[in-house]
């Protein structure tokens, strides 16, 4: 189960991890004394608003938001209605240094204190304090490089010339940025401290690099149906790769939770006219009860099109009990392009009504439309609803000519 958020914040759930509890710790005894509690305190501060600006700018696009403190950095996570445009990206990387920028200054003006002057914001521990805090570490997000807001703004920017590619290409950029400035400080009389500030984008850009070969060792569909499962399971969302999304029955069932049922409607319907190939994986560890509710807002007659998505939800139908639906949709859908998936739903919905003739008649139909024969034979030897028809003297006929 997901953890219970910390607090709620203009309906955005705040997750508070210890982490960044023992991190303010290590800020006040480090500094010491005033400055040690007024860097703490502005930190946390604007940490929280740097990371609303990324929320707001991501619900502004229908996205679901949540913002999380750990160790060193926090991070607001979203869930996109829809793929989000190159700009739309760039928008919400930019939106959290900006009010971090933004409100440090303007305190810094409300104090009397001059932003660029050092023996104006540095006559005290706090104008000190939210100097750094604000305006500098604000800036520092915006350096080129991943993870920072920054890297992930040319990154958009750098998808439109190499699609696909431009995560790769921006992450070894980085590597090489970071270790190179890491470098030079070290070696610079006096800034050797200086140093260690590139250690904690430097732990993340190693981190990403190891997950990212770990991903292209395991297959896509695999990836695709773990964070799939995982997201419905928690809600988190850190499994997906980049450019990949949830499922539009995921999406959809976040704005339900909401109270969007209208966006959610119209998300699902918006999935069929989709002509390019799907990137998403079946809603298939959703519960039974959360794919009814969504099912219960489509309008009828029930919505065609893509045929992976007309394939996603006869397979929900089926799974939500409305059988004599998912027969009669499958069928239609048979009709229009022949395939294994669709007669495969027509038979299991037909066992799961004892009809056993009908349910060996759309198995026959299905291995002659030969277009999944893999799938064919497992759903044949495993699905609950062809267990009447497994006892059938015709089914191991058929079952031979599927695994043949």
């Amino acid at each position: 189960m997901a953890r219970q958020p910390a607090f709620h914040l203009f309906g955005f759930p705040i997750h508070v991890r210890s982490g960044f509890v023992v991190f303010m710790a290590l800020v006040i005894v480090v500094n010491g004394g005033a400055l040690g509690w007024w860097i703490a305190g502005s930190a946390a501060v604007l940490t929280l608003l740097h990371e609303l600006g990324h929320a707001f700018a991501a619900r502004a696009t229908g996205a679901r938001a949540e913002i999380s403190l750990d160790f060193l950095a926090g991070y607001a996570s979203f869930v996109p209605v829809r793929p989000l445009k190159r700009w739309e990206r760039a928008g919400i990387s930019i939106a959290g240094p900006a009010v971090q920028i933004g409100v440090g200054v303007g305190a810094l003006i409300l104090m009397g204190v001059n932003p660029i002057d050092p023996d104006s914001y540095g006559r005290s521990a706090a104008s000190l304090a939210i100097w750094w805090t604000g305006p500098i570490m604000g800036l520092f997000n915006l350096v080129p490089v991943l993870p920072l807001d920054g890297g992930h703004i040319v990154m958009a920017g750098l998808d439109r010339i190499v699609p696909g590619r431009s995560k790769t290409i921006m992450l070894w950029f980085s590597l090489v940025l970071t270790i190179g400035a890491g470098v030079y400080l070290f070696l610079q009389p006096g800034l050797q401290f200086a140093a260690y500030v590139v250690l904690f984008p430097l732990f993340v850009q190693l981190q990403m690099l190891f997950a990212g070969s770990a991903a292209a060792r395991r297959t896509p569909r695999t990836g695709m149906a773990r964070a799939e499962s995982v997201a419905w399971s928690n809600g988190d969302l850190s499994r997906f790769e980049n450019g990949i999304l949830p499922s539009p029955w995921f999406r959809a069932d976040q704005q339900v939770a909401q109270g969007r049922p209208d966006d959610a409607r119209a998300l699902l319907v918006a999935d069929f006219a989709e002509p390019e190939a799907p990137d998403w994986w079946p809603p298939d560890a959703a519960s039974p009860e959360r794919l009814a509710s969504l099912v219960a807002l489509l309008p009828q007659p029930l919505p065609t099109g893509r045929l992976y998505s007309e394939h996603v939800l006869a397979n929900v139908l089926l799974r939500i009990g409305a059988h004599d639906a998912a027969a009669s949709y499958a069928a239609a859908s048979f009709g229009r392009h022949p395939s294994t998936t669709a007669a495969t739903v027509v038979a299991r919905a037909a066992g799961a009504l004892g009809d056993v003739d009908t349910a060996i008649g759309w198995l026959r139909a299905a291995i002659q439309a030969d277009t999944d024969p893999e799938g064919l034979s497992i759903t044949m030897t495993s699905a609950p609803e062809l267990e009447s028809a497994r006892r059938d003297t015709r089914f191991s006929v058929l079952l031979q000519l599927a695994e043949s």
